[in-house]
């Protein structure tokens, strides 16, 4: 059954104009808060082509300097000037609360605020309920101000492009668009000029580059980039793909963000929302995969950064995946768990001087 939600939004003043919103697929968090697991560098369990070279890349020996060297945007700025959940050391909890613990029902939760039984595949079926995404598409200033771009090829589905109205770029569709910038045509030339690994998912710099390109050239208000290949390649089995990839993402973040902070558009009024799908397997031979019987498979990760948010680590509490979808709608001044009741309320200390 479909959800119609009221969108009689009565918009409080904030100073957030705009948000990004960023996933990264099944990034675990004990990679996020804890850098690179040298147990896991072999070639038994990681699947590590070269040890050596990978222990050079991300092992150091604190805690804070590993998880620099594979986060160094996340943990330089994010954890500094923003809020974080889901880290244990500050008894922090964050889980999914559908109880598949994959991706469709992962994405779903965070894009509608509800955990959803009946969403229990990856296949490409049309989303029934409306995402916030669609929800505030509705709203004054946000029509046709809200794009997406997705490497992995079921996202078109799970926000309900068709429905919604939406523009999804995901999986290996061109980047190109008529009277777009020329360097989209040169990067569709690349893409097809490579092996296409995984069919279905490309990979995350052509995800990077139009959403670059997009906040240039089209300034949306809220923009949604969904990266896949730390997921990928852990179901691979490559620990050390699994380790690069989430470095990349990382610079890739700190791109878009630093962009956005040049653009008089964006400077000062926008926030940034980071998570992840959902967890994984928490020792060596169950890493690579995740499923409601995998232990470790509902714990996330959450950060906030903008305006508006306090800085600083969520302490002794626990928050779902179902919050973020109200919480976004919260950052711009809307009330998304007032217009759907069954979605999660808004994030803890979201907010500043909101209790």
């Amino acid at each position: 059954m479909s959800d119609e939600p009221d969108t009689n939004s009565n918009p409080v003043k904030r100073q957030t104009e705009n948000v990004l919103l960023v996933t990264i697929d099944g990034l675990r968090w004990q990679e996020v808060f804890g850098g690179a697991d040298e147990s896991y560098m072999d070639k038994e369990f990681g699947g590590v082509k070269d040890i050596d070279a990978l222990k050079q890349r991300f092992l150091r020996d604190t805690q804070h300097r590993r998880c620099n060297a594979l986060m160094p945007f996340f943990w330089s700025t994010i954890a500094k000037q923003g809020r974080v959940y889901g880290n244990p050391e500050h008894d922090s909890i964050a889980r999914v609360e559908n109880p598949h613990m994959f991706s469709y029902p992962g994405y779903n939760e965070i894009l509608t605020g509800i955990a959803d039984p009946s969403i229990d595949s990856n296949d490409k079926n049309p989303n029934p309920h409306v995402t916030v995404l669609e929800w505030l598409h509705q709203l004054p200033g946000f029509n046709n101000r809200i794009r997406a771009f997705c490497s992995w090829d079921v996202f078109p589905y799970i926000i309900n492009s068709e429905r919604s109205g939406i523009p999804v770029n995901a999986g290996w569709q061109p980047l190109a668009y008529d009277g777009g910038p020329t360097v989209l045509k040169a990067l569709d030339h690349t893409a097809d000029q490579l092996p296409h690994y995984w069919e279905n998912v490309r990979y995350d710099y052509f995800t990077f580059r139009g959403a670059l390109a997009c906040i240039e050239y089209e300034k949306p208000r809220v923009l949604y980039v969904a990266f896949g290949e730390t997921d990928d390649w852990a179901h691979a089995g490559r620990y050390d793909l699994y380790l690069d990839a989430a470095r990349r993402t990382d610079q890739y973040i700190a791109r878009l963000w630093k962009t956005m902070q040049k653009m008089p558009e964006y400077a000062g009024k926008t926030s940034l929302v980071l998570t992840t799908d959902h967890g994984r397997g928490d020792t060596r031979e169950d890493w690579k995969s995740h499923s409601d019987e995998i232990p470790g498979s509902q714990a996330i990760w959450i950060a906030v950064m903008g305006p508006e948010t306090p800085p600083g680590h969520s302490e002794s509490e626990t928050v779902t995946q179902s919050q973020i979808a109200a919480s976004i709608a919260s950052l711009l001044g809307h009330d998304y768990h007032a217009a759907v009741p069954r979605s999660g309320p808004p994030l803890p200390q979201l907010i500043r001087h909101d209790r």
